[in-house]
Order: C-alpha cells, then sequence, then structure tokens
C-alpha cells in the first residue's frame, strides 16, 4: 500500500510546479522570446560569450542580412507561421535623415526578411509620442508598411490597446501595462534607432522598449527613470535586439533636432544588454564617449542579471561589406 504521507507530497509538489508554471505565464518574464522556454535561442558562444554581430555597410539591406547570418539567419528564431511583431522608434514626425526615428530602409530590410524565414504575419508596433498617427507618415515608416506584401502598422492610441502585468524581481516597476500586440506575438524584434537622449544620455534598445507600454510619463515623473527601464526589461524579453546606427542623433535627444552621425552600421544581438554595451561604445552622445557602466539603466539591467555588459565577456563577430 501506498505511504498516505508520501501521497499527499507527491500531490503537493504537483501543485506546486503547476501554480509556479502558471505565475511565470502570467507574470511577463517571457513575454514574446520566452513565452515558450523551448523557443528561446542560447545568447552564448561554445565559450560562454554574448554574441553579437556588428556590420557596416551602405545597403541597409545586405548588412541587416549579414548581421542575422553572422547569428545563424533568421530563420533561428522566425518559424514558419509565427506572428511576428517589431518594435522601432517611430515616435517623432520629423523626416528620417534626422536619425531619432528607425532608418525605414533597415525596417524594410528586417520586415522582408522576416517573411522571408516564413512569418505569416509582421506587424510594427509603436506608440508614438508626437503627433500620433501621423509620426510613421512623415518618418517614412507608414510607406514602407504599406508597400511590403504581410506587413502591418499597428500605432498604439488606446487604453483598452494594452494589459496590466505584474513584474516579479522590480525594484520600482512593479506592475506596467503592456501593448497586447507585443504580448500576443510569438517573436518580438526589438529594432530601435541609438540616439542621444536628454534624461538617460543614450537611447538604445532598452530604452526603446518604452515605447509599447500605456504610461510613459510615470518613469520620468514618479520614479527613478534608469531603473524603471532595467524593471521593463524583466517584462519585456525580445528574442532580438537590432540596433540602428545608420545615422545617429548624437545632440540634442531625443526630439532633435541635432547633430547626425553617419555609421552606417547595424548591431544584432539576442542579449539586449550586450546590443546596448556595444553599440554605446560606436559614437560619441553629445560629445561624450560612454562605457556601459557609465549608464545606470545598463548597469541595473546587468545587476539584474538581464545581459553581459562587459564587452570582453561578449563574442562580437565584426563585418564591413
Amino acid at each position: 500500500m501506498v505511504d498516505d504521507r508520501a501521497l499527499v507530497a507527491a500531490r503537493q509538489k504537483v501543485v506546486r510546479l503547476i501554480t509556479t508554471r502558471r505565475a511565470f505565464l502570467r507574470s511577463g518574464l517571457a513575454l514574446g522570446a520566452g513565452s515558450l522556454a523551448a523557443r528561446i535561442v542560447p545568447a552564448r558562444a561554445a565559450g560562454g560569450e554574448a554574441v553579437l554581430s556588428a556590420v557596416e555597410g551602405r545597403d541597409p539591406e545586405k548588412i541587416v542580412r549579414r548581421a542575422f547570418d553572422l547569428l545563424g539567419g533568421l530563420g533561428r528564431f522566425v518559424n514558419p507561421g509565427d506572428r511576428v511583431v517589431v518594435k522601432p522608434n517611430a515616435s517623432f514626425a520629423n523626416p528620417a535623415d534626422w536619425g531619432n526615428n528607425t532608418n525605414p530602409a533597415v525596417l524594410r530590410a528586417v520586415c522582408g526578411l522576416a517573411r522571408e524565414a516564413g512569418a505569416r504575419k509582421v506587424a510594427v508596433v509603436d506608440y508614438p509620442l508626437m503627433r500620433g498617427a501621423e509620426a510613421p507618415a512623415l518618418n517614412g515608416i507608414g510607406k514602407v508598411c504599406a508597400e511590403l506584401d504581410g506587413v502591418e502598422l499597428e500605432v498604439l492610441a488606446r487604453r483598452e490597446e494594452f494589459r496590466k502585468l505584474a513584474v516579479p524581481g522590480a525594484a520600482v516597476l512593479h506592475e506596467v501595462e503592456i501593448a497586447r500586440a507585443v504580448l500576443d506575438a510569438d517573436v518580438l524584434i526589438n529594432l530601435p534607432v541609438a540616439k542621444a537622449h536628454d534624461a538617460v544620455a543614450a537611447s538604445i534598445g532598452l530604452k526603446n522598449l518604452m515605447g509599447v507600454i500605456w504610461d510613459r510619463t510615470a518613469f520620468h515623473t514618479m520614479m527613478e527613470i534608469n531603473q524603471a527601464i532595467a524593471d521593463l526589461a524583466l517584462a519585456i524579453r525580445p528574442r532580438l535586439t537590432l540596433v540602428d546606427m545608420t545615422r545617429v542623433m548624437t545632440t540634442n535627444g531625443p526630439k532633435g533636432p541635432g547633430e547626425v552621425a553617419t555609421p552606417g552600421l547595424v548591431v544584432a544581438a539576442v542579449d539586449p544588454v550586450a546590443a546596448d554595451s556595444y553599440a554605446l561604445g560606436r559614437v560619441r552622445f553629445n560629445h561624450r564617449l560612454f562605457r556601459p557602466n557609465q549608464l545606470k539603466y545598463l548597469r541595473y539591467a546587468h545587476a539584474a542579471g538581464l545581459g553581459a555588459i562587459d564587452p570582453g565577456s561578449i563574442a562580437i563577430r565584426e563585418e564591413r561589406i
């Protein structure tokens, strides 16, 4: 006969496992890239380093394709039939050459390659700051989406388009309302433009994720913004980050106008902290070259175990084409 105490203990263990799994799925810790743990693509090389690709060139389609190829190809990250969400920075109603929105040509390349990898649908999602739906029309993002088959633009505007989630482990951002489109995606690709920022020195990938939450004002007025950005990275975990550095607004960001550098570069990584850390060192923001640990939100995200901040621990694959 089975020992009653052993049977009860076994049942309690099963209940704990089920409860833990449900809490994890509700928590938002696995958004985008992590909603199915078996589909997470390792961000490490054989030696244990985070893997990152950095490709320079004049042709956005070629450099984006090569950046993905150096990580094993976009087919490692996008499966046939996936619904892919691409999050550019489309916040401002400024011309593309100002450098404070994602380059439309880079967006075109990413969306096209996602479709080529078998995505059944690609949604380009953002919550513009300036003039709402007019911003993508003026910065070129809307035109790209209109021209590509299977790609649609979703301009967030209403609170009903967001869902509130708890953020376990957060220091200041204990709950947050995140776009449903992001929560429902099979794959999230974060596609920021690197640019100067008056509040955090440099806006790159982690900062770009603020474009899919309902209340950004709270980050500036009710919390320490750098810690809030790091906390948000606990809740939203893209499958990939590709940093657009083809054009970079290096001063007077994020709104501009400002000085614009043209590195002709894209940076791709699974590890979002590594992507930002590398990108930070490629240009001067407000005439200053920052080390990764000088950006508070990178330091906090690294301390939370969200990625590699030391360039020496990153396996960097660089090319110029």
